[in-house]
């Protein structure tokens, strides 16, 4: 196995049944890696904009309205605290964590096809990388 990137159209990712043995093979597999690349980019950005959304439609802190009311403690419209319904709570951060574990799980396939050290997959990353940037960045600002 090479320790150094190369360039050539025969390699093997991830499995043993991953065998690239053509020039249109390998064009195809770098393709594969830059989609894998743009879906990673674009659960990393979704899941960023699930918690900002998430975030935003809990309520306030209870810790501020308890230093609220510790400052005016004299006044009579103490509001009660506020709590997160746990079956709410409970619901978006197991929808957040299988999110989390799908962006690592397709962080470590990427890792690993990287270490193949073949450039053309390497390159297919990288690309995929900034198309994934470009496309799901504008998102974050919408809505």
């Amino acid at each position: 196995m090479e320790t150094h990137f190369f360039f050539s159209d025969k390699v093997v990712l991830l499995f043993d049944f991953w065998n690239v043995h053509s020039p249109a093979g390998m064009a195809l597999s770098a393709l594969v890696i830059l989609l894998l690349t743009v879906l990673y980019e674009s659960i990393k950005f979704g899941k960023a904009k699930l918690l900002h959304q998430s975030l935003a439609s809990m309520p306030a802190c209870t810790s501020q309205q308890n230093e609220e009311t510790d400052q005016s403690s004299s006044s009579s419209s103490e509001l009660p605290p506020v709590s997160i319904p746990p079956l709410r709570w409970f619901l978006c951060h197991f929808g957040q964590s299988l999110i989390h574990i799908a962006q690592v799980v397709i962080g470590y396939f990427i890792m690993l096809a990287v270490m193949s050290y073949n450039t053309w997959i390497f390159l297919g990353v990288v690309l995929g990388s900034a198309v994934g940037y470009y496309l799901a960045y504008p998102l974050l600002s919408i809505g």
